[in-house]
């Protein structure tokens, strides 16, 4: 009994100890953090890829909780890398402050400043990723991407756009950088740059590095937008006029159609690269951007993707400024709310797509092309959508985090991208046809976020000002018309054909499958036999209840022979295409862990590619969408 008793004393008094632990987080208030912190980088560390942090900052005695970032802008999730933080140390007057990790927060660190203190010093290491299976590469030897949120520690119980930081960067030697910040001083290779909140100055990152050309978008114009590159070899860096021309008008049609601009400038951060990891980041005066090296040494050749600089362009005024008021959070510590990614992404992803064809970008066919994959996806290549609607999935960035998964066609993680991106797609059908093709989703644009020119300070809105505003430019039950699509079961791919096009499939691949294949070096049968497979016979993907998957066949497995013959990606494309006149299924022979076996897939439609053709009776919604604005 007594032991009993003394246990349940024990367990009480460490239950007390850890709730107030995690109650020593102090809830942030909107008034301004006493003071400036200064914030200083060192990136020359490139043997090692790491990034020395060094900061100073004003205190008063008493409890202080330091905070890294958590919930990064653009990530949509909680994957600030606190796992790479390392090395931390906290100093007051010379002598160490000792520091404790909160026992229900691993983001955030306590520490008591002694009475008599002002300031305190803190040192740690960030250290960046040696290579892809630790997270993307950062740094290599001609270039960087500095993120201000995976070097600093902040004090909890303010906002953070009323943290005043003075921040600093040491980069190597003869080095050129890019950022949306303004530069105050320059000494040797370390650069100073104004004050600004922290809120900011996380949304303000750095390129760096040896190759650089800056190429001015705007010439002439009032507001300077930039195309700042960085390049692993000076030869890439080299621009054809036509490339020029498109991405100018990129800037041209993105102002047609909104009307009005929320930065005092733009800076996009392009890096052509094999080595610096891939990313796509926006943020509101800039955006992180990685390409193939051939991006513009081969324009022809380099369409694929083209549309990833539009789309992070689009995000200053869809994401950025207006934002929906569940993702918008007084800290980067707090829990974001994910439900209006399908404006925040899914209309930005539509923007992508018209604004590279209006602008020259990618051209029509091509479009056409990616259109006619979007819709299939959703039409034969989404089968989860039996369970799970769009709206759930604005979850998966906090449940999936962006990993790999077994069965994603069942499964679905961020389908408010390509999923949302239709959704907008009949929104603009619809407005259409309604008002006889005297309003569309342009307008929508510019009443939605091309508003109060030159501002850019968060602009909140919750779904029911997407409806209103809709309304106001047609009246329509848009309630209903958006949360069947948003909560719905239904058929994506539809908004295509209320655009005006049918969504076909033959035997001949299009040029967009084309160049994912060649990309990624896969094959792609998703809508044949239901699967997709690399050059070497691995598994990408096996498309849910497809025949593939009813013979048996798995994402784990690797196809070893076809039909008796070593595997080869066109042999078995040819396998495909001769058991149309075959009552024989198609025999492979797959390895699963250290088992060989035959699974028989009895299949015999041929190879199966989508297309768009035109409805005939129908009006041509799409082409107009797809034209540029004069």
């Amino acid at each position: 009994m007594k032991k009993s008793i003394l246990t349940t004393a024990i367990f009480g008094s460490l239950l007390v100890w850890a709730q107030s632990a995690l109650a020593e987080v102090p809830e942030p208030v909107d008034v301004p953090y006493p003071g400036t912190i200064e914030l200083k980088v060192d990136a020359t560390d490139l043997a090692h890829r790491i990034f020395r942090v060094q900061e100073v900052l004003p205190v008063k005695p008493g409890p202080l909780t330091l905070l890294y970032p958590a919930w990064i802008p653009g990530h949509h999730s909680p994957t600030g890398p606190i796992e790479k933080m390392a090395g931390l140390k906290i100093t007051a007057k010379g002598k160490t402050l000792s520091w404790e990790r909160d026992q229900g927060d691993v983001y955030a660190f306590h520490v008591n400043v002694p009475d008599g203190v002002k300031e305190i010093n803190l040192s740690f290491e960030f250290l960046s990723p040696q290579n892809s299976g630790q997270g993307r590469v950062m740094m290599t030897p001609e270039m960087l991407n500095l993120q201000w949120d995976t070097v600093a520690l902040y004090p909890a119980g303010h906002y953070t756009r009323q943290i005043n930081v003075e921040p600093s960067v040491t980069l190597p030697q003869n080095w050129q950088y890019a950022t949306a910040l303004e530069q105050d001083k320059k000494r040797k290779n370390t650069v100073t740059f104004d004050d600004i909140d922290f809120e900011n100055l996380v949304d303000s990152p750095i390129f760096a590095g040896i190759h650089y050309k800056k190429i001015d978008l705007a010439p002439g114009a009032d507001t300077s937008v930039f195309l700042n590159v960085f390049a692993d070899k000076a030869k890439d860096l080299e621009i054809s006029d036509e490339a020029l021309e498109a991405h100018r008008n990129l800037i041209k049609q993105a102002y047609k159609v909104y009307g009005a601009h929320h930065y005092n400038h733009y800076d996009f951060l392009l890096a052509l690269t094999d080595k610096l990891g891939g990313i796509g980041m926006e943020h509101h005066r800039s955006s992180e951007n990685t390409h193939k090296t051939n991006y513009f040494t081969e324009w022809d050749k380099s369409w694929l993707g083209r549309d990833l600089l539009a789309h992070e362009f689009n995000h200053s005024w869809d994401g950025k400024y207006r934002r929906p008021a569940g993702i918008w959070t007084p800290t980067y510590n707090q829990v974001k709310r994910d439900h209006g990614l399908w404006v925040y992404e899914g209309q930005t992803q539509y923007w992508g797509y018209v604004f590279s064809a209006r602008s020259g970008l990618i051209d029509h066919d091509k479009t056409m092309d990616m259109l006619a994959r979007l819709g299939a996806t959703y039409d034969k290549g989404r089968p989860g959508m039996k369970w799970r609607n769009i709206l759930d999935t604005t979850n998966d960035p906090t449940i999936a985090q962006r990993a790999s998964l077994p069965f994603r066609n069942y499964q679905m993680s961020e389908d408010y991208y390509s999923g949302g991106q239709l959704i907008w797609f009949a929104v603009d059908a619809k407005l259409r046809e309604l008002s006889h093709n005297q309003h569309n989703l342009d307008d929508f644009a510019k009443a939605f976020f091309g508003i109060n020119p030159g501002d850019w300070q968060v602009n909140t809105y919750e779904f029911e000002e997407v409806v209103s505003t809709l309304n106001k430019i047609q009246p329509f039950n848009w309630t209903e018309f958006l949360n069947s699509r948003l909560k719905g079961h239904v058929n994506l791919s539809d908004s295509l054909a209320d655009q005006g096009w049918k969504l076909v499939y033959d035997d001949k691949a299009s040029d967009a499958i084309k160049a994912i294949e060649g990309r990624y070096k896969t094959n792609d049968l998703l809508y044949s036999l239901g699967f997709m497979v690399s050059n070497k016979g691995s598994l990408k993907d096996v498309l849910w209840d497809s025949p593939a998957f009813n013979a048996g066949l798995s994402p784990s497995m690797t196809i070893i022979a076809v039909n008796g013959e070593e595997f080869d990606g066109d042999m078995l494309k040819d396998a495909v295409t001769a058991a149309k006149d075959s009552k024989k299924p198609i025999e492979l022979l797959v390895k699963d862990f250290n088992q060989y076996r035959t699974i028989k897939i009895d299949y015999h439609g041929g190879l199966q590619y989508p297309h768009l053709v035109r409805i005939e009776d129908k009006p041509d919604y799409l082409s107009q969408v797809l034209t540029a604005r004069h």
